[in-house]
C-alpha cells in the first residue's frame, strides 16, 4: 500500500548490518547491540547527513569498532528476550514506571514533514532529524525519483499524475534557484582572509539552503532519530493510531512491529481490545466529534489579514509575584500564604535585589535560574511559515498545538530571494503549491497538506513557563539561528518586557542577540573550525 525505496547491501554489508540493526530493508528500525555512545554518535550524525543510517553507519563508523565478538548476533530475526518479570510487573499488574526504565533507539527513514512533526509530539522524547539547512533536497532517491511522499491515496485519485508532475516541478525549480542564490551570496559577500574555504562554503551555503527550503513542499522526505523509553513509545504510537493521516497511521505500525522486537512487554498493551484499542478509538472519536461540533456552531469564520506575527494573547500581570513567591517559599521556611503576603509589602528596591540575587552572574545562556521561574507562564499565538514552525516545535517542555497546513494565510519571501532577483520564480512555484493544494482539498483534506510548501504560514500556539521562555528565546535568537525564527524570539522578548511588564524577568535574559547577520552560520563555522584541532 504504501511504497518505500528499499536500501541494497552486498553480502559482506549484510552480515555486519544483521548484527546491529533489526530491519535491513524498511524504513524504520531499531538499534541494538552497540554501545550507547556509538548510538548516540550516529545520530548526532545523522542530522547532517543524506546518508540513511544504515549507509552511515558502514560508511563511517565501522573502520573504528571491533565487532568481532558480534558475529554470531543476529538483531533481524527480533531478540529473545526473558520477559517474564516484566510481564507479571508490567503488564499484568500495571506498573507504568517499569517501562520508563528500557529505551530504544528508533530509526525512522522516509517520513513526510506532516508526519516528521507527529512523530515529534512525544514530551519525554528525544529527537534528531535532518536539517534543511545542512542538506540539500536536488539529490534523488536510489530510484530516481525526488524525495517526497506518494500517498497511496492521492496516486489512486484523479490527482494522481499531476500530484507527482507538480511534486516534481516544485523540486525542479528548488533544484534551480540553490546553485543560482549560492552563486548570488557568494558575490555579495566575499570569502575573507581570516577563514578557510570550508568554512566560507559552509556558511554560504547554509545561507542558500535556509533561503530556498521555503520551496520544498511538505511532502518532502525526511530522517529522523528517535530515542525513548518504553512508556514514552507507547503513548506516542497509541496516539499515532488515532492520528486522520493514513501515512501516520501505516508508520506506527512500521514502528511497532520493530520496537517489539527490543522491548515487546513495554508495548503489549498497545493491541488489547479494552486497553490501547480503546485509548486510541476514544481519541479519534473525540477530535472528530469535536470538530463537528464546532463545524456545526461556526459555519463561516471571518479571516483575519494574513501576515507573520507574534502575540502575546496569555499571561499574568502579577507574574513576577508570582515568581517572588516562590523564591521565598523555596529558600525559607515559610508557608505559601505568609511568603505571598511579605512579598506583597516589599518595597521596588528589595524585588529587584531579590530577582537579582536569584539569577545571579549567568555566564552563559546554560546558566538559568532554578524552578521559581516556573511560577507564571505565557501564552503566545504565532503565524510563521511552516519552515520555522518546523524548527519552533522541538522543544518539549512546554505545550505547542498547531492548526492544519493550509495557503490560506499566506507565505512568506525572504529578503535575499527578492534581493538576487528571484522571487518571480520563487512565487510561481508557491503558485502551483496553492492550486494543487485547493484541488486537493475538498476530497483528500487531510492529504491535501502534502502540496502546500514550507514557505506559506501556519497558526499555532506556544504556552511555555518563564524558565522555557528564557531557554526559547535565548536558543532562537542566536546569531546563527534562521532569520524567521529569530524573528520570534525577539518579538517574544519585546512582549514579556512590554505587553506582561515583567521587566524583571526579561532583565534575566542576559542572553538574548539582537544583532544583525549577514551569514548567519559563519561564527558557528569559524567556531568548530577553531575547535577541530583539539578534537
Amino acid at each position: 500500500m504504501h511504497s518505500y525505496v528499499a536500501e541494497e547491501f552486498t553480502h559482506a554489508e549484510v552480515a555486519i548490518l544483521r548484527r546491529y540493526f533489526t530491519n535491513l530493508e524498511g524504513p524504520v528500525f531499531a538499534l541494538v547491540n552497540l554501545p550507547e555512545v556509538v548510538k548516540g554518535a550516529l545520530f548526532a550524525r545523522y542530522s547532517r547527513s543524506s546518508k540513511s543510517l544504515r549507509r552511515l553507519f558502514l560508511d563511517e563508523f565501522v573502520g573504528d569498532l571491533d565487532l568481532s565478538g558480534d558475529a554470531t548476533i543476529d538483531a533481524t530475526v527480533g531478540l529473545d528476550r526473558a520477559d517474564e518479570l516484566y510481564q507479571r510487573i508490567f503488564y499484568e499488574y500495571g506498573d507504568d514506571s517499569v517501562a520508563q526504565l528500557g529505551g530504544v533507539h528508533l530509526a525512522c527513514e522516509q517520513a513526510s514533514n506532516i508526519l516528521t512533526k507527529v512523530l515529534e509530539w512525544g514530551r519525554l522524547m528525544s529527537y534528531l532529524e535532518q536539517s534543511t539547512r545542512y542538506l540539500g533536497y536536488d539529490r534523488r532517491l536510489s530510484n530516481g525519483h525526488y524525495r517526497f511522499y506518494r500517498d497511496h491515496d492521492v496516486l489512486e485519485s484523479r490527482f494522481g499524475a499531476r500530484y507527482v508532475g507538480e511534486m516534481d516541478r516544485m523540486f525542479d525549480t528548488y533544484a534551480e534557484l540553490l546553485p543560482t542564490l549560492t552563486d548570488w551570496i557568494a558575490k555579495k559577500y566575499p570569502k575573507t582572509p581570516e577563514d578557510t574555504d570550508f568554512v566560507y562554503r559552509q556558511a554560504i551555503r547554509a545561507k542558500a539552503l535556509d533561503a530556498t527550503r521555503g520551496l520544498l513542499p511538505a511532502s518532502a522526505l525526511s530522517n529522523l532519530g528517535i530515542y525513548a523509553s518504553g512508556q514514552a513509545y507507547e503513548s506516542l504510537l497509541l496516539h499515532m493510531r488515532a492520528h486522520p493521516l493514513p501515512e501516520v497511521r501505516h508508520y506506527a505500525d512500521l514502528m511497532l512491529e520493530e520496537l517489539v522486537k527490543v522491548i515487546p512487554s513495554f508495548l503489549r498493551r498497545i493491541d488489547v481490545p479494552e486497553r490501547g484499542i480503546a485509548w486510541s478509538d476514544y481519541m479519534a472519536r473525540t477530535r472528530g466529534a469535536t470538530r463537528d461540533v464546532i463545524d456545526s456552531m461556526w459555519a463561516e469564520l471571518d479571516e483575519d489579514e494574513p501576515s507573520e506575527r507574534v502575540r502575546l494573547v496569555g499571561y499574568d500581570p502579577d507574574g513576577e509575584s508570582r515568581v517572588l513567591e516562590a523564591i521565598v517559599f523555596a529558600n525559607s521556611t515559610m508557608s505559601h500564604d505568609e511568603a505571598q503576603r511579605r512579598v506583597a509589602v516589599m518595597g521596588g528596591e528589595d524585588r529587584a535585589h531579590l530577582m537579582s540575587t536569584y539569577v545571579g552572574n549567568r555566564r552563559n545562556r546554560r546558566h538559568r535560574p532554578g524552578r521559581a521561574f516556573e511560577r507564571t507562564d505565557y501564552r503566545f499565538e504565532l503565524v510563521t511559515d511552516y519552515g520555522a514552525f518546523r524548527d519552533l516545535q522541538r522543544h518539549r517542555l512546554l505545550t505547542i498545538e498547531w492548526q492544519p497546513l493550509t495557503v490560506d494565510l499566506g507565505y512568506d519571501v525572504p529578503e535575499v530571494i527578492r534581493e538576487a532577483g528571484l522571487a518571480d520564480r520563487y512565487e510561481e512555484s508557491l503558485g502551483r503549491s496553492a492550486d494543487l493544494y485547493y484541488d486537493l482539498r475538498d476530497e483528500l483534506p487531510e492529504q491535501a497538506q502534502y502540496a502546500v510548501a514550507l514557505a506559506f504560514r501556519i497558526r499555532y500556539v506556544m504556552q511555555m513557563n518563564a524558565r522555557e521562555a528564557m531557554h526559547v528565546i535565548e536558543l532562537r535568537s542566536g546569531p546563527q539561528g534562521h532569520p524567521s525564527y529569530r524573528r520570534v524570539a525577539h518579538e517574544m522578548a519585546r512582549l514579556i518586557r512590554e505587553q506582561a511588564g515583567h521587566a524583571g524577568i526579561a532583565d534575566a535574559m542576559r542572553f538574548i542577540d539582537f544583532s544583525d547577520t549577514d551569514l548567519e552560520r559563519l561564527e558557528a563555522e569559524r567556531a568548530a573550525e577553531r575547535n577541530r584541532p583539539k578534537r
